[in-house]
Parts: structure tokens; C-alpha cells; sequence
């Protein structure tokens, strides 16, 4: 799990953990990850946390390696960095739409690369990439985060089919809608209050779709689906 955050990394990580994986979750901040490791030892499963820089490919390199000699064969690989920002687009300086590019696309062409590298020779594996509302459309104020996820979208199709063929599983669940989040509560109060309603998505909720994307039977995969709330317009 690349980028498990507070809401929808933890929630996925949680997940597969309760189906007897071994969960290995990563962020720049090692630290950060206690309270999520030590809710999935509490509840009965094995966890490791690393803290990593998807942007360095030495890192994501290592990273992987690390895992497959020490702990076990990578079967499900998740990229789950966000990297929203706001900026007019004459207030987008170089340095942001670089870095969020690097955040939400080059993070996961380096996971997608390495992970497929141990993937292939087994011939089997799931590697999902989350998406957003911004994988399908521009919106004012977001010109380097939709341009992030278009390219998310698109190494995501590559990767789906010249991987699928070899029995390696490529998805993009596209996110369209609030997720409960604090970030959420804190700034959008009255978006939040829908939750009452299901009126937002639970990160529990995107935890169990991506749990079906990885059993599905290989005569029916799917490689991108949308998650929305009920009231949610699109």
C-alpha cells in the first residue's frame, strides 16, 4: 500500500489484513503509520510499516526488494497518493504541477514497474491504482492534479493491457464524490453532514470494492469502475 493515509489507505490496508495478508504500508513519514499498524495487530493480523518517498526511484526499488526477500511475494500492490491542490492556472508555478505530478503519476509508474517486475515471473497478481473525479475531467483550478490523474489513468490502461494477458490483474477504481474524511469535516461542513445520509464515500466502503476487484475470476475482471455516493450528480 503506497500512501496509507488516516481515511482510505488505512481502509483498504485493514481489509486485505482481515483476509489473512500480510499488510506492508508506506509513507514519507514512518511515524505516522503506529496507530494503523497497531490497529491491524490488534486485530489478529501482521503489519509492517516503511516510511518512503514514492517520487525516488531508489526508494521504490528498495522498497520492493525489501518486501519480497524479507516478508513475502507482493500479491496486491495499491497506489493511493492524492495530491489534490488548488491553484489558478497562472498561479500554478512549475514547481507545483512538477511535484504533483510526481506525487500522483510518477509514484505510480515506479510501484506499477517494480511491482510488476516480481509479479510476472509468477504469473499472477492485482495492482490497483485509485482514481478521481480529476482521472475524468478538468475542472477549473485543478490543471495539475487532473493533469496528474489523466496520466494516472492512462499508464493504468498501458499497464492493464499489456499485463492482463499475462495473468497479472490492472485496476482503476475512479472516486467520484467527498470521502469521509477529517480533511472533509474540517473544511466542508456541510458536505460532510450528508454523511448522515451516505451522502459521502466511506473509506470502508472503497476498502470492500477494491476486495472484489482482487477476487474477481479471470473471466470477468473489471479494469476501471466508478465509486459515487447515491445523491452524488455526475
Amino acid at each position: 500500500m503506497i500512501g496509507a493515509g488516516d481515511a482510505t489507505g488505512g481502509a483498504i490496508a485493514r481489509r486485505f489484513a482481515r483476509e489473512g495478508f500480510v499488510a506492508c504500508v508506506t509513507r514519507r513519514s514512518a511515524d505516522k503509520l503506529e496507530p494503523l499498524l497497531a490497529q491491524i495487530r490488534a486485530e489478529g493480523s501482521e503489519a509492517h510499516g516503511f516510511g518512503s518517498d514514492a517520487r525516488k526511484e531508489e526508494e521504490m526499488v528498495a522498497l520492493v526488494e525489501r518486501i519480497e526477500r524479507e516478508i513475502a511475494p507482493i500479491e496486491v500492490a495499491v497506489f493511493n497518493i492524492g495530491a489534490n491542490v488548488r491553484f489558478g492556472i497562472t498561479e500554478t508555478t512549475a514547481r507545483v504541477y512538477f511535484k504533483v505530478w510526481e506525487m500522483a503519476c510518477f509514484g505510480g509508474f515506479l510501484m506499477g514497474r517494480e511491482v510488476a517486475k516480481s509479479m510476472l515471473p509468477r504469473g499472477h497478481g492485482t495492482i490497483i491504482f485509485t482514481g478521481a473525479t480529476a482521472s475524468l475531467r478538468g475542472r477549473e483550478g485543478y490543471a495539475a492534479f487532473a493533469g496528474a490523474k489523466h496520466a494516472l489513468r492512462a499508464l493504468a490502461q498501458s499497464m492493464a493491457r499489456e499485463l492482463g494477458p499475462k495473468g497479472i490483474h490492472v485496476a482503476h477504481p475512479v472516486i467520484d464524490g467527498a470521502i469521509d474524511t477529517e480533511f472533509i469535516r474540517s473544511n466542508f461542513p456541510e458536505r460532510y453532514a450528508l454523511k448522515e445520509q451516505q451522502g459521502i464515500v466511506s473509506p470502508d466502503s472503497i476498502a470492500e470494492a477494491y476486495w472484489q476487484i482482487h477476487r474477481q475470476p479471470r473471466d470477468a475482471w473489471t479494469h476501471e469502475t466508478e465509486l459515487r455516493p447515491w445523491m452524488e450528480s455526475w
